[in-house]
């Protein structure tokens, strides 16, 4: 396994630690949360560059980098709905999303084809991501702007948004895979 797939499954290993620093009530477990939100972030970015720079790509990573990122907004989703931080129906319409993407991806792998992220699907990630590091500031104690959370509020609108057009692109980019069923 190279260093950028290292990578991906990092940030999945880390997604039951953000869930437990979000969802447990201990001393700092807010920064904790955003923190190790964070790092699983930016690792995106760094395995990315790095199977780029180094021709290091791989149909492994092509899978499971999104799917890595899937995992981790998802998880962070709905602990912002469990904490009244984000409306449900915006997170049932992203992760609905996600699955039928993932979907597609599983009917492409079986006819032998490998379908990466997009442009629209990398600018979705990157909204989500920003959004949901907004609303987790915005809920610190010391960092209780009101320009945070109006920010956070209004990522979540844009990663919804690109969440639907990156699905209907997918979908209108790959209807072959559906050909052969």
């Amino acid at each position: 396994m190279n260093l950028p797939n290292k990578i991906t499954m990092f940030r999945i290993i880390m997604i039951p630690f953000f869930i437990i620093a979000m969802s447990v009530n201990f001393q700092a477990h807010e920064i904790i949360a955003v923190i190790i939100f964070v790092v699983a972030a930016v690792s995106d970015a760094v395995d990315g560059h790095l199977a780029r720079s180094r021709n290091l790509i791989t149909d492994f990573g092509k899978f499971m980098d999104p799917l890595a990122d899937k995992l981790l907004t998802s998880s962070a989703f709905i602990c912002l709905v469990e904490l009244h931080y984000i409306p449900s129906w915006i997170v049932i319409i992203i992760i609905a999303r996600e699955f039928a993407i993932t979907g597609l991806r599983t009917l492409a792998a079986n006819n032998g084809t490998v379908i990466a992220a997009s442009k629209w699907g990398k600018a979705k990630t990157m909204s989500q991501m920003i959004a949901i590091v907004a609303l987790l500031l915005y809920n610190w104690p010391v960092c209780q702007f009101s320009v945070l959370g109006v920010f956070g509020n209004i990522m979540i609108y844009v990663a919804l948004v690109l969440t639907l057009i990156s699905g209907i692109d997918y979908f209108r980019l790959n209807t072959g895979v559906f050909k052969t069923m």
